[in-house]
């Protein structure tokens, strides 16, 4: 990844990154701090969505905003060797996306509304790609928990999706495998890192957009 994040980077500094040429819209607002993850209520009744959509830093970042959301984790699915190392996933020979582990309350934010954020922040139109990121492990998928969310997200793929881009969606929906979290300096890597080059250039942009389109479902 370290190799292509240098790439992307310099990419987005000529504007030749290609990781949102075809979408339909983009916006931006004022800066503020990164969002953090919240305490869980022992009480409260949460369901879990599983998405991979390019560097997980990136994805993390982007949901961490959201009112309902209550922790984000960073880490690998969908492939065959136990409990990977970054190290070894980067290598594309684990079968493994990275992904983020998202803990949701569905009384605040629905499954639907999850969705509808992940098709907009990332480019789910180009194969085993984000940007300069290239690679099965930064394939655009969704690993559902339940047949209802399999149906939601069959039914966001197709419906959802294509309104927001004009290409082919070539994300995939499959059952959830065994979710292996990252290394610690993975997790909270925007909030803990805002000033850093990748932050600033890459990660950034993708948030104030989701700040600016989605305003009324962002923390408070």
């Amino acid at each position: 990844m370290k190799l292509n994040k240098t790439l992307l980077f310099l990419a987005v500094l000529f504007g030749l990154s290609t990781s949102c040429t075809s979408q339909k819209s983009t916006d931006n607002t004022s800066i503020k701090s990164p969002a953090k993850d919240l305490t869980l209520n022992e009480n409260m009744k949460t369901e879990t969505a599983n998405f991979g959509a390019g560097c997980f830093w990136c994805v993390e970042a982007v949901f961490q905003e959201l009112n309902g959301v209550i922790k984000v984790e960073s880490g690998y699915m969908g492939g065959s060797v136990v409990d990977p190392t970054y190290r070894e996933v980067c290598t594309g020979t684990t079968g493994h996306a990275e992904i983020t582990r998202i803990t949701f309350d569905p009384a605040v934010i629905s499954f639907e509304e999850l969705l509808e954020v992940f098709w907009t922040s990332h480019d789910p139109t180009t194969l085993n790609r984000q940007g300069a990121d290239a690679g099965t492990q930064y394939r655009s998928v969704i690993f559902y928990m339940t047949d209802a969310q399999k149906a939601i997200a069959e039914k966001s793929k197709k419906e959802v999706a294509p309104t927001i881009w004009d290409k082919p969606i070539v994300t995939e929906i499959t059952p959830a495998a065994p979710f292996y979290a990252a290394e610690d300096y993975h997790q909270d890597y925007y909030a803990n890192n805002p000033n850093a080059g990748y932050c600033r250039i890459v990660i950034s942009p993708k948030v104030e957009k989701v700040r600016s389109m989605y305003a009324d479902k962002l923390k408070k």
